[in-house]
């Protein structure tokens, strides 16, 4: 079981929310956009629409769906070699002790993991008390000490794959594709100077739980690149995230005040609170002018903003959050934090 384990973590796969609706068939698409620009596709009467005309109108949407096609190609490709390279290596390791490959990594692992201290215990529990049900320590201890134990052995064995994998000298060849950029425009609510090397634009729904994973990351990102990344918000409410556009439109009533931040982290706090009275109470909390933040969502003064920020996100190739364009180059999903640092690191290189 730790072995699968360590091979399912060895390639992280992205979560977002997702438009389901707004996906296209990816082989459709490409073969589409390889057709004879002549190639007639639609008749209205006895006009003709030609290939040519809807790759024209659907170009950006067609150079996502194929960026994406080649990447999952290279992503399934890449974690086949993972899989290979871990079980050769994990497989010569074990005969080697005379042991099947799953006795081996476990023996390896419980030598290192000790149960979590008391006080490690009690941190998590304080930590996450809106998750405990009312369930006091004593009753919880266990059950933490035991999800806190099989955290620590999965980590450890994945770090024990990966001293492996350096002790056999593996090496990955496979070339990653290259990325396109896509033109986006970074405007809206911003942290971080203009004069950044590197822009990060993000397409986000308040209403979306991944959204909100995502700010701790992009927070964390913000810190270690602090004054070298200029991070620019951008709405995308979701259809079928009933409070997501008025909460978009509470976010840049709150940035017309100058606490756009402030209702950012409130509403990605709080995603259970986000109907019109919730967030005139938010509102409040933050020190808004309730009169003018009032008038604001109520007369959807920035409804047509949100909206504008929505095409702007389908126009490249956006169908979930959230979407993050650094220097132009997409990131999906809410990604952990090496992800991003491999592409900043990449465009800070490539700047100097």
């Amino acid at each position: 079981m730790l072995l699968q384990r360590s091979l399912v973590l060895a390639s992280l796969f992205a979560v977002a929310c997702s438009n389901g609706g707004a996906k296209a068939n990816v082989e459709s698409a490409v073969a589409l956009s390889t057709q004879d620009p002549s190639t007639t596709v639609a008749t209205i009467g006895a006009d003709k629409v030609t290939a040519g005309e809807v790759d024209t109108v659907a170009k950006d949407k067609l150079k996502k769906l194929n960026q994406d096609y080649t990447k999952q190609v290279y992503e399934a490709r890449r974690a086949a070699i993972e899989e290979i390279m871990i079980k050769r290596i994990v497989g010569g390791e074990a005969k080697k002790a005379n042991q099947d490959e799953e006795a081996y990594i476990r023996g390896l692992v419980e030598a290192q993991v000790k149960a979590p201290p008391d006080a490690e215990v009690k941190k998590f529990f304080d930590e996450n008390q809106d998750k405990m049900r009312g369930a006091t320590f004593d009753q919880i201890k266990p059950r933490i000490s035991d999800y806190l134990m099989n955290q620590k052995r999965q980590e450890t064995a994945q770090k024990i794959v990966e001293d492996l994998k350096k002790k056999a000298n593996a090496q990955v060849l496979l070339k990653e594709p290259e990325e396109e950029r896509f033109t986006v425009e970074a405007v809206g609510p911003s942290k971080g100077p203009a004069s950044a090397k590197v822009t990060i634009v993000e397409f986000s729904d308040f209403q979306c739980p991944y959204c909100s994973k995502a700010t701790e990351t992009v927070e964390q990102v913000m810190k270690q690149y602090e004054g070298k990344v200029r991070l620019v918000f951008r709405d995308y409410p979701l259809p079928f995230h009933d409070k997501a556009q008025k909460a978009a439109e509470a976010g840049l009533c709150a940035n017309a005040q100058g606490k756009f931040w402030a209702m950012h982290d409130h509403m990605f706090k709080n995603q259970a609170a986000l109907d019109v009275e919730a967030l005139k109470k938010a509102a409040k909390t933050q020190g808004l002018d309730q009169k003018k933040f009032d008038s604001c969502l109520d007369g959807g003064e920035f409804a047509k903003t949100v909206q504008d920020n929505m095409k702007a996100g389908q126009a490249v190739g956006v169908n979930g959050t959230p979407a993050f364009f650094i220097n132009g180059r997409m990131l999906s999903g809410a990604q952990p934090i090496e992800k991003f640092k491999s592409v900043i690191d990449s465009e800070l290189a490539s700047a100097k």
